[in-house]
């Protein structure tokens, strides 16, 4: 008998020699299975230790809630001079689907208004929000292949002066890549490819490129993520200017930026869902008070957000890395 009969459909005899004569294949293969080792191994020990619960951020004491897409809490504590109280607390998802689905997925939500340029949120059935604010179409940059800080405040203040009885989820992309700074600018972005053989591998996210390829520094792509942080935070100071009520500044998950994995030690990188490792899942937590409270009132659901084109939508989730 074919040991490899008892194996999975990719594992087949031809794609296993296809694999082994292409090294960036073989390295693919090698840490798609190094993290499922990693993830498994991680599920066991938060259900023997339970800490995998996470922050429930909808019930949390907020009038605005400002979320940075994949930004690290150790990274934010060194980088950010915004005013209020930081803490850490640890996400309840390690990608931005996730992070999605554990916190407002299966709930009423009739109160929040959610401004958004994660692509994501059309994944969430319709209903769950008072109104959508979905930048993907009419804010997206193609030149930058993101929707870029400044139009999230401008759209984020133009929800809060129409809704200025709802509570206020902003979801900025950045530091998440595209990387927009200067460092960034050298990357020629392109969302990951599963057609590994043809793509052009120059253009693949630099997270990916520093696992499979060899001709990416680590230290490029660590100055290029954080000069993405530095660049949304003094939007995200404006906005807090311009909001009334209490914000607080979070992330829906942070980003691996070469920890070895456990119990396979490979280094790993970005944000592989239902990866619960403590070192990603910890984001900061960034209370900014005020005495002007906002009256909250939940009414029906108001101008579903229109489904974009199926191909435009792949587009914006290959462009963020997610396709």
């Amino acid at each position: 008998m074919n040991p490899l009969a008892l194996l999975p459909d990719r594992y087949s005899a031809e794609n296993v020699r296809r694999v082994l004569r292409n090294p960036r294949l073989l390295r693919r293969e090698l840490f798609t299975v190094a993290l499922t080792a990693n993830s498994r191994t991680r599920d066991v020990l938060n259900a023997l230790e339970r800490t995998d619960d996470g922050i429930d951020v909808i019930a949390a004491d907020w009038d605005n809630l400002l979320i940075l897409d994949a930004c690290r809490y150790d990274l934010f504590a060194a980088r950010a001079t915004l005013e209020g109280d930081l803490r850490e607390v640890r996400s309840k998802g390690s990608d931005s689907g996730e992070f999605m689905q554990r916190n407002f997925a299966g709930r009423t939500l009739h109160d929040t208004v959610y401004v958004t340029a994660n692509p994501h949120v059309h994944h969430l059935e319709d209903g769950v929000f008072h109104a959508v604010v979905d930048l993907l179409e009419d804010r997206w940059d193609e030149a930058a292949e993101t929707v870029r800080p400044e139009a999230v405040v401008e759209e984020a203040i133009a929800a809060h002066e129409r809704f200025p009885e709802k509570r206020l989820i902003v979801h900025f992309m950045q530091p998440h890549f595209p990387f927009l700074g200067p460092t960034g600018q050298t990357f020629a972005h392109q969302g990951i490819d599963a057609d590994l053989e043809n793509r052009d591998p120059g253009k693949a996210n630099p997270w990916f490129r520093l696992i499979y390829d060899d001709d990416v520094d680590v230290a490029t792509v660590r100055r290029a993520y954080r000069e993405n942080l530095d660049l949304v935070l003094p939007h995200v100071e404006d906005l807090l200017e311009a909001l009334s009520g209490k914000s607080v500044v979070t992330a829906d998950h942070g980003n691996l930026i070469g920890e070895r994995g456990f119990p396979v030690p490979v280094p790993m990188y970005g944000h592989p869902r239902g990866l619960h490792r403590d070192d990603l899942l910890a984001v900061p937590w960034l209370e900014v008070a005020s005495t002007d409270r906002r009256r909250v009132l939940p009414e029906p659901p108001v101008d579903g957000r229109d489904n974009p084109d199926e191909d435009v939508l792949e587009r914006r989730l290959t462009a963020l890395g997610y396709a």
